[in-house]
C-alpha cells in the first residue's frame, strides 16, 4: 500500500523538521518543496493528499493540478492565501492555526504601541547620533502619557482580546469595534463601538486585528485616518493590505498621525524603494510578531497535527472549510488541467 504524501510549500524562517517528523511517524511520505512557485508546487505535490501552506498562493489553477489533494493546512491563523471557495468545491478540507501565537502577537502589538507612544525609536536614534535629553525635550512631540490615551481595537478575536487584557492596566481606556463579535460575550472593560468611524474618532491608538477579506482590503483609508484624533498612532500586526499605503503616508506627512508601527506590508518583503520602508515615523518589523521559540515549533507541528487528525478521523482539529456536504468534482483530464494553468 502506498504511503500518503504530505508536502510543505514555503517554510521561510520556519524549520519544518519537527512537523515532518510527526507526519513520518504517522505513516506519511513527507516532502519539503521550499517554494511558492505554482509550477514547482504542482510537480512536488502531484500525488499529495495533504499540503501544508506558508505564504504560497493556492488558487483555483493550482488546485486543478493537484487531483489527489484532500486537505490544506495553513501555518498561520490567516488563510487568505487559499481559494477557499474552490477548495470547498473540490472537496478539499482547509484548516488553520487559530491559537499558535496569540500571546506572541498580542505582546508584539503592545510593545509596538508603547514604543510609539514613548517615542523610543526617536530616543534611540538621538543618543546614537550624539544627542541627549535637552535635544529630546526640544523635539516637536514629547512622549504621551499612556494612562491618558484610548486604545482602539479594530476586531476583537483571540489576539485582540489578549492585547486588551495586557493593555488595560496601562491605557486609560480600551475600546473596540467588531460587528461579528457576540455582544453577550463582549469582554468586560472594553468599550463597544458599533461604528468603525466612531472608534477612530475616539482613539489615540488604532490597532488592526481583522482577517484580510474583500470587505477589509483597504479598510484603513484616507477617510478613516482623517477621523482619528490628531497626533494618533496606527499599529498593524494583521495583514498589510488592510491599509491604503498612500493614505497612511499622507496622514503621516500631513501631521494627522504621529507615527505607525507595521509588522506586515502589501508586498513582503517591501522593496528597498518602498516609501513605507523609508519613512522616519514608521516603526518596522519583518512580519515577526508571531515568532517566539515556542511558536516557531507550533507553526509546523500544528498543521501536521491537523493533517494527522484528518487522516485518522476524517476531520482536522481546526477546520475553516468543511467540504463534506459537497460531492467531489471529477478529476480533470490532463488536457483540461493544462488549459486552466495557461
Amino acid at each position: 500500500m502506498n504511503q500518503p504524501v504530505a508536502v510543505f510549500t514555503d517554510t521561510d524562517d520556519l524549520d519544518p523538521e519537527p512537523g515532518a517528523r510527526l507526519l513520518a511517524e504517522a505513516g506519511f511520505e513527507v516532502r519539503v518543496a521550499g517554494t511558492r512557485d505554482p509550477d514547482a508546487l504542482a510537480e512536488a505535490a502531484r500525488d499529495a493528499v495533504a499540503l501544508i501552506v506558508g505564504y504560497a498562493r493556492i488558487d483555483a489553477a493550482l488546485l486543478a493540478r493537484l487531483p489527489e489533494l484532500r486537505i490544506l493546512a495553513t501555518m498561520s491563523a490567516g488563510y487568505d492565501m487559499v481559494d477557499t471557495a474552490e477548495a470547498r468545491r473540490r472537496g478539499v478540507w482547509v484548516a488553520n492555526l487559530p491559537d499558535a501565537a496569540t500571546e506572541d502577537v498580542a505582546v508584539h502589538a503592545l510593545a509596538s504601541t508603547l514604543s510609539l507612544v514613548r517615542r523610543l525609536p526617536q530616543a534611540d536614534a538621538l543618543v546614537r547620533s550624539g544627542g541627549w535629553n535637552a535635544e529630546f525635550t526640544a523635539q516637536p512631540r514629547l512622549p504621551r502619557r499612556a494612562s491618558e490615551l484610548t486604545l482602539g481595537l479594530v476586531g476583537l478575536g483571540r489576539i485582540a482580546r489578549s492585547f486588551a487584557r495586557l493593555a488595560a492596566p496601562v491605557f486609560g481606556r480600551v475600546a473596540a469595534y467588531d460587528p461579528h463579535a457576540d455582544p453577550a460575550h463582549w469582554p468586560a472593560g472594553v468599550a463597544r463601538h458599533d461604528d468603525l468611524g466612531g472608534l477612530a474618532e475616539a482613539s489615540d491608538v488604532l490597532s488592526l486585528h481583522v482577517p484580510l477579506t474583500p470587505p477589509t482590503r483597504g479598510l484603513v483609508d484616507g477617510a478613516l485616518l482623517g477621523r482619528m484624533r490628531p497626533g494618533g498612532f496606527l499599529v498593524n500586526v494583521a495583514r498589510g493590505e488592510l491599509i491604503d499605503a498612500e493614505a497612511l503616508l499622507s496622514a503621516l506627512d500631513g501631521g494627522r498621525l504621529a507615527g505607525a508601527a507595521l509588522d506586515v506590508f502589501p508586498v513582503e518583503p517591501p522593496p528597498a524603494e518602498d516609501p513605507l520602508r523609508r519613512h522616519p515615523r514608521i516603526q518596522l518589523s519583518p512580519h515577526s510578531a508571531f515568532l517566539s521559540d515556542t511558536s516557531r515549533r507550533a507553526y509546523v507541528c500544528g498543521p501536521a497535527e491537523n493533517v494527522i487528525a484528518w487522516h485518522r478521523t476524517g476531520r482536522p482539529l481546526t477546520p475553516v472549510v468543511d467540504p463534506t456536504p459537497v460531492l467531489r468534482v471529477p478529476v480533470p483530464s490532463p488536457a483540461s488541467v493544462e488549459g486552466l494553468a495557461s
